[in-house]
């Protein structure tokens, strides 16, 4: 293959990568003046935020089905063309539902393009350069997750808030453009793969349903109230679901998971990956609003302030290796994990300032934590069979967009909380809102800490390879563990 044809297929899966890990966190800096425009109620902002990781979250199996059936290429071209076309929407959106039904559509999307980027590097490129490949993919992830509250502030400041979604149009209709100039590979290059190995319609419809009443019942909780019926009926689907998933997890029929869930890395990692992405996620989202709402910082410095967490991830991550070898990779995840919760300790402590700089020492920290926190990943996806690699990094992939999901619901939920006492025992709106925004780091910071000794028992053991051969690529793994 030339290298030509290599670079043009790179192209063609890096750019739609970059758009969707993108929106990931594009959106968070842009939210005070979206709900300004679009005179959104705090219910409705939460969901502008979370309903791209909800569909993308309960789509992704179904994504990675498609790409097996009807074909990679396929897959992946009609993934960039719904993002592409959904962004636009999301950057015409005149009310906040018809952003939010885009934004959803967006989620949908990367649903599609996420595991047909990694099927199209791991059937169409040579094996001498795949290893390059996912690192390139690892690379454009963590850059775009980086970039993405930067970009944000710019973009927000001095174009509006409509620009952080235009901006995918122009990246979606490259990707297309490449992609369809790509020769198909021939026929060789075709020949069929070994059946892969899904979860039945059956679990991924129930965890969907499960994960939507969930982002539902918390989200809407604290502004309907949890007795509403709308509120209690989605409890109910929640409580209904989860039963049914049990079943259906515990039954014969169902020998994935069970292969999966007694490898212990593999449970570990899945926890830890659910506790970390619950207090990250819903943090980012509030930290946003306290730099514009609280400390009155415009878009662009809001935005910048993000810049340690980005710095530190790509300053540790070159020695994570060197790190391990010596010190084993339970420590250090574990270590990571602690930091995580430190850093967001330490960024509720600095804020009770009301000053920019108290804030920095911390969410420094949560880069940093974060980057020591990949190993446990890395081994997770190491220890499933070879015959499941695909369906655990799907699975690991779908448990950290819904743990975002849920992580805003969870973490708003008890800043929803605290503010409400804290004003109705008489602060000013800006107090009530910083006494909830600390709870919320306090809360989140216990939760992640919690992950420490997961990974220690995790990890207690050397690296094997329960049926030797290849892994599931763990460099594709976004940053955070």
């Amino acid at each position: 293959m030339s290298r030509l044809r290599v670079l043009a297929i790179l192209t063609a899966v890096l750019l739609p990568s970059f758009m969707t890990a993108l929106d990931n966190t594009v959106v968070n800096v842009a939210l005070p003046q979206i709900q300004t425009d679009l005179a959104l109620s705090e219910a409705n902002l939460k969901w502008v935020a979370a309903i791209y990781p909800l569909t993308l979250a309960g789509l992704l199996l179904l994504g990675g089905h498609l790409a097996d059936t009807v074909g990679r290429r396929t897959t992946l071209w009609l993934g960039v063309a719904l993002f592409t076309v959904a962004s636009i929407g999301c950057s015409a959106a005149a009310s906040g539902t018809a952003l939010i039904a885009c934004r959803g559509l967006q989620g949908a999307g990367a649903a599609l393009i996420l595991p047909a980027s990694l099927a199209v590097q791991s059937h169409d490129l040579p094996p001498r350069v795949r290893k390059a490949a996912f690192s390139a993919t690892t690379a454009a992830l963590a850059s775009a997750l980086a970039l993405g509250p930067v970009v944000s502030g710019v973009m927000t400041q001095h174009l509006g808030w409509e620009s952080v979604f235009a901006v995918n149009t122009p990246l979606g209709c490259a990707s297309l453009l490449v992609g369809f100039l790509v020769p198909r590979p021939g026929p060789s290059a075709r020949a069929s793969s070994p059946a892969s190995v899904t979860l039945s319609l059956r679990v991924v419809a129930l965890a969907c349903c499960s994960l939507a009443a969930l982002a539902y019942c918390l989200i809407e909780g604290p502004e309907q109230g949890f007795d509403a019926l709308p509120v209690a009926t989605a409890g109910g689907v929640v409580a209904a679901s989860a039963v049914g998933l049990s079943c259906e997890l515990t039954s014969r029929r169902n020998t994935v998971l069970r292969l999966l869930f007694r490898q212990r890395p593999f449970v570990g990692g899945i926890i830890t990956q659910l506790l970390w992405g619950l207090s990250v996620s819903g943090v980012f989202f509030f930290t946003s609003r306290f730099l514009q709402n609280g400390l009155g910082l415009a878009p662009t410095p809001a935005g910048l302030t993000f810049m340690p967490v980005a710095l530190s991830l790509i300053v540790t991550t070159p020695f994570i290796a060197r790190m391990t070898r010596r010190w084993g990779d339970g420590r250090i995840s574990a270590a990571g994990l602690l930091l995580v919760g430190l850093g967001l300790l330490m960024v509720a402590l600095g804020s009770s300032g009301g000053k920019l700089v108290g804030i920095l020492p911390g969410l420094t920290a949560l880069g940093f934590g974060s980057a020591l926190a990949v190993p446990l990943t890395s081994r997770a996806l190491e220890s499933s069979p070879d015959h499941l690699s695909g369906i655990a990094a799907g699975l690991f992939s779908a448990v950290r967009e819904a743990s975002g999901v849920v992580g805003i619901g969870l973490v708003g939920a008890i800043v929803s909380f605290v503010e409400h006492a804290a004003a109705t025992a008489g602060s000013d709106d800006s107090n009530a809102f910083l006494s909830g925004y600390q709870a919320g780091l306090c809360f989140a910071s216990a939760l992640v800490a919690a992950g420490a000794p997961v990974a220690l028992w995790a990890l207690r053991h050397r690296r094997r390879s329960p049926e030797g051969g290849s892994r599931a690529p763990a460099c594709t793994s976004k940053p955070g563990p």
